[in-house]
């Protein structure tokens, strides 16, 4: 494509928001809420509102949270299912950015390609490759005091995507869910879905209802279990309560059973693993093995599977879905070959593989000229890169919803820039004493987060460099603690 030489030089902002998903929208919202004074830009790279929601169209795509947690704060979530399909979490944010004047705010088909902060004029200039309309893409540069990156955490480019022996020989057709076409048939074929997280889980019952004849294949099994689509609770709350108050008490009666069971299962494994066990038995009935569902690892090592009222189960049950545990050994013309010495059919093999995780969208960081490396950094409270001035990056949590995390990260940003602009300051940067000392930023075994160590920043042995998966501790550390703790610097 060609590249034109027209520029954009706009005024300077004061916050520009990475991505329009639900962590844009809602760091928007939050400006207009609490900072109406500040001048802002959300540049998103597609063409339109959702993030997560817009780009996944495979089918049964749903939340893996609950929405009451999953929607904003400030937003009650009216929808009938507690679990909900993509298409309606996409129409609930394009709502929220409706509500709140965003819209007019929003630059599309915007690819952020690099960031350089300069002290002497303490602004960013972002550089971004825009569409120019005729099939090529022309520069534009920004300023801005503040750069809020809402692009969420994987590669909206690739997703992870194992190689396997022969996968040339095969006559099929091979699909990953992250790019899945909209000419796609599946009734009345023999569908392969590799993988056992949430993407499989939720394809494997839409494929089978849809007419497929599904087999799930996993090299291992994870932890699933059968959730209610409908919160009967908030259902009835509602009847009896206005809306914004029941939706705020089914909100955090979520969150505080969310967080108790994640603890339980921290204090007492094995016991929460049996349970488990126990609940699945009589899900999928005497006629499953039960090593279908035997994890080699511990509860939330990695992040549980919701089945939404058991509808995996019960095609299981039904014998309307094949589960086997096995290892991959080739594909063959006809479908794949087992480590066993098995062949599974197939005319569609779905690699429900995972995500390939990136930090800021790709984006390339530099300070005065000199390139940063997330990597090589500490985040402070889970939200800023040591020794980077002037940038909040929202990254939710792997325990609960990600708004949950990304809600109090837009309360912060709005009261940062108020307690700056109060003070006069221009600049707030957080600095890493020499002692603390360096921790993972994320403890999941989950292979997406194996495969990022070397992207991700790190996270320190002490507060405030401590990254929490636990949204009461962090709504008083970031909602109410002080900002100026000693280690976010101010300048003016």
């Amino acid at each position: 494509m060609g590249k034109g030489q027209q520029q954009y030089r706009p005024a300077p902002l004061d916050v520009l928001i990475i991505g329009a998903g639900l962590s844009g929208i809602g760091a928007a919202r939050a400006l207009a809420r609490h900072c109406p004074d500040q001048r802002y830009l959300i540049l998103e790279r597609r063409q339109a509102i959702g993030g997560t929601w817009d780009l996944f169209r495979y089918p049964g795509i749903r939340s893996d949270s609950d929405m009451y947690t999953l929607g904003y704060r400030d937003k009650p979530w009216t929808g009938h299912k507690a679990i909900a399909d993509g298409a309606d979490i996409k129409r609930y944010i394009q709502e929220a950015a409706e509500e709140a004047g965003v819209n007019n705010h929003i630059r599309f088909d915007r690819h952020v390609v690099s960031a350089n902060w300069s002290g002497d004029e303490a602004l960013w200039t972002v550089v971004v490759m825009a569409a120019d309309g005729a099939g090529g893409q022309r520069e534009e540069r920004y300023q801005t005091r503040f750069i809020a990156s809402c692009s969420g955490y994987y590669s909206y480019d690739e997703g992870y995507r194992p190689a396997f022996a022969g996968e040339s020989a095969f006559a099929g057709r091979i699909v990953h869910p992250q790019f899945w076409p909209e000419d796609l048939d599946c009734r009345g074929k023999r569908v392969v879905v590799i993988g056992s997280g949430a993407t499989a889980v939720t394809l494997v019952p839409a494929l089978a209802n849809q007419g497929a004849q599904v087999t799930m294949l996993q090299r291992s099994p994870s932890y699933v279990a059968a959730r209610p689509s409908v919160d009967g609770l908030a259902q009835g709350l509602q009847k009896c309560l206005p809306m914004p108050l029941a939706y705020h008490l089914t909100r955090w009666k979520n969150v505080l059973l969310g967080q108790y069971l994640y603890r339980l299962s921290r204090r007492k494994p094995k016991e929460v693993a049996q349970h488990l066990q126990k609940l699945l038995r009589r899900q999928v009935g005497a006629d499953i093995d039960m090593k279908h569902f035997t994890p080699r690892y511990n509860p939330w090592d990695q992040r549980i599977c919701a089945v939404p009222d058991g509808d995996l189960f019960h095609l299981l049950r039904a014998k309307r879905v094949e589960l086997v545990t096995d290892t991959i050994e080739g594909f063959t013309p006809g479908g794949i070959r087992l480590s066993s010495g098995a062949e599974l059919e197939a005319d569609i093999i779905v690699t429900a593989t995972g995500l390939q995780l990136n930090v800021l969208g790709g984006m390339q960081l530099s300070v005065d000229g000199v390139a940063v490396r997330p990597a090589d950094c500490m985040s402070y409270k889970g939200m800023m890169l040591s020794d980077v001035p002037n940038m909040i990056q929202t990254f939710g949590y792997t325990n609960a919803s990600w708004t949950l995390k990304a809600d109090l990260t837009s309360r912060y940003t709005c009261r940062l820039l108020r307690y700056m602009d109060r003070h006069g300051y221009r600049t707030a940067v957080a600095r890493r004493a020499p002692e603390v000392r360096e921790r993972p930023f994320l403890s999941f075994t989950s292979g997406y987060v194996q495969r990022a160590h070397g992207l991700l920043p790190k996270q320190g042995d002490r507060a405030p460099w401590q990254v929490h998966q636990n949204y009461l501790k962090d709504k008083y550390l970031i909602q109410y603690a002080r900002l100026d703790d000693g280690v976010l610097q101010f300048h003016k």
